[in-house]
């Protein structure tokens, strides 16, 4: 089926869309479609009565594409042309198509062409349509307006889940913010103390005073100070001088740390003091050096930088504390070392010159620790003619075993008045030990040379053994079964023991200092003094027994730490012209 309306006003254009409203409702186009259709038509036609001249409208009901047609629908074409003598002529039809599910048959005539009440009834059924239209658009506003609605509801819940997200990254940033700060300031604290235990170490590695002083610069420079000056009062007698700023002064009367500086420092512990000179404009920080008595004297530090940190000034307030710790026992260690090598020294006698025997004799202190005062020495005559000497070494050090030394020598020496053997005189020894200190111990060795006898008599009580050289050079070592050491709690009767002698005889007596090694032990070093002693030609030892004794020490010393005293007495036995 196929109309056409010649449209050339207003008038033309209203019918033409109206017929075309009505025959797509015949054809059973569905009312949203019917008013797309219109609409459409009708802006063509407006646009078409604007350009003028005569136009016509071609409406086709039939079949649509392929695809519809094999599903048995059909189509309403709708054809906008001008008429060939228009001023529109050659151009482009204007098209639309819309489907239809009935096609009706072809009708004669339009109905509403000249029937103003077919007019009527067709304007009546576009409004009905566009009721419909509307009641369709209020339907569809109404579901618009839910999810605009639900939209702006989802739209809010987003902005508040937003606003959460951002709280949370927030507090997130913050406490990985505070743990970077809790990390670093763990990893200083941990630094600190890390440089604080090997600083201490340092320190109190040396015994020498000096010494510690001097690291303690060292130790500072550059990390902790710029520069150190470390003040002893005894450099200065003991007073304050004028040449230290006036913090360090404050500081060494009160014994209180001080911080000089044009501003409060705040440091914790310290008190603040004004700008001192030489450097009013450079911060100072005095801490004084403490002891139970007094003040050591004073460190004064000057920052690395513009300031300390307050962490920082708390530890090299604590190091001073342990720095000044250090020097005090260094010199006490040195005050007491000085004293019991002195008494030690003092209470080994000079040897005598008896006829036909030549004495040498050497003591070395212990040149590590306070490991003096325990090795000694001695010889001396007795009333029948005969010469005793003796090497002996007290359990312990320092003081204490100076002066036990001291007493076993004069207790030896009245014992030796009333005669005796060797083995005799030790015996009374290990009990006057025993009775007077109960917890110290000693070791000992005797040997008795007498003008008259070609027998040598000795005995020895926990004691390295004797070394005794032959004149032909051969060497033996006298370790007959000793007594225990003196002292132990234990009733033992010493024996004596007896080895010829001939002239040009030499015998070693000495201390565990001189032969033993903690890596080795004893029983090597003696073999090696054994050694020593058999290399020396017979005229070295007739004629310099002094030589020949540093040259037994100078290779037996030679591997060692000293960390014990060391006693020698060689005893050499003049061959008869």
């Amino acid at each position: 089926m196929t109309r056409t309306w010649r449209i050339t006003d207003v008038t033309d254009a209203a019918r033409a869309r109206i017929a075309t409203a009505r025959l797509a409702a015949a054809c059973g186009v569905p009312p949203l479609e019917r008013t797309r259709l219109a609409a459409a038509l009708g802006a063509q036609l407006r646009l078409c009565l604007t350009k003028g001249g005569t136009w016509r409208l071609t409406l086709t009901t039939g079949p649509a594409g392929r695809a519809t047609a094999e599903a048995g629908e059909g189509a309403l074409h709708a054809v906008v042309t001008p008429s060939p003598d228009a001023a529109a002529a050659g151009e482009p039809p204007w098209r639309a198509t819309v489907p239809c599910p009935e096609v009706v048959p072809d009708a004669a005539e339009d109905p509403v062409a000249d029937d103003p009440a077919g007019l009527a009834e067709a304007l009546l059924s576009a409004d009905e349509d566009t009721a419909l239209v509307l009641e369709r658009l209020g339907e569809q506003e109404s579901l618009v307006d839910f999810h605009r609605e639900e939209l702006q509801q989802t739209n809010q819940g987003v902005v508040a889940l937003h606003a959460e997200l951002d709280a949370a990254g927030r507090a997130q940033r913050e406490a990985f913010a505070a743990e970077r700060k809790a990390r670093t300031e763990a990893e200083n604290a941990r630094r600190r103390l890390t440089f604080l235990a090997d600083a201490s170490a340092v320190l109190t590695a040396s015994m020498d005073h000096h010494e510690i002083v001097r690291r303690l610069p060292e130790l500072l420079v550059p990390e902790y100070a710029a520069s150190v000056d470390v003040w002893l009062f005894e450099q200065d007698g003991g007073r304050p001088g004028p040449a230290h700023p006036a913090a360090a002064v404050v500081a060494a009367r009160t014994g209180r740390p001080q911080y000089a500086a044009t501003r409060p420092g705040g440091l914790p512990g310290v008190e603040d003091q004004p700008p001192s000179a030489p450097d009013p404009d450079r911060p100072a920080l005095c801490i004084p050096l403490p002891t139970r008595q007094a003040p050591l004297g004073v460190v004064t530090l000057s920052p690395p930088g513009e300031l300390w940190d307050p962490d920082d000034a708390v530890m090299l307030v604590e190091l001073t504390r342990r720095a000044s710790i250090a020097i005090d026992h260094a010199r006490r260690y040195q005050h007491n070392r000085d004293i019991a090598e002195t008494l030690q020294r003092a209470l080994l006698t000079e040897l005598p010159s008896p006829a036909g025997l030549g004495l040498a004799a050497r003591y070395l202190p212990a040149t590590h620790g306070l490991n003096i005062g325990g090795d000694w020495y001695d010889a001396f005559r007795q009333p029948d003619g005969g010469v005793i000497t003796v090497v002996g070494d007290v359990t312990g050090h320092g003081l204490r075993a100076a002066v036990m030394m001291s007493q076993l020598r004069t207790a030896l020496r009245a014992y030796a008045v009333d005669g005796g053997s060797p083995g005799r005189l030790l015996t009374r020894l290990h009990t006057f030990l025993h009775h007077l200190q109960p917890d110290l111990f000693a070791t000992a060795v005797i040997a008795r040379f007498h003008p008259d006898d070609p027998t040598l008599t000795w005995a020895a009580a926990g004691h390295p053994p004797p070394v005794l050289r032959t004149p032909d050079g051969e060497v033996r070592i006298l370790d007959d079964k000793p007594g225990a050491m003196l002292g132990i709690p234990l009733r033992q009767e010493i024996a004596d023991h007896a080895v010829p002698l001939a002239p040009g005889s030499t015998l070693a007596l000495y201390t565990d200092g001189l032969v033993e090694r903690r890596a080795l032990g004893i029983d090597p070093g003696i073999g090696r003094l054994a050694d020593a002693l058999g290399s020396f030609a017979p005229a070295e030892l007739e004629t310099d027994l002094e030589g020949s004794a540093d040259g037994l020490l100078r290779p037996l010393l030679s591997d060692s730490e000293r960390d014990d005293d060391v006693c020698l007495l060689l005893c050499h036995l003049h061959g008869r012209a």
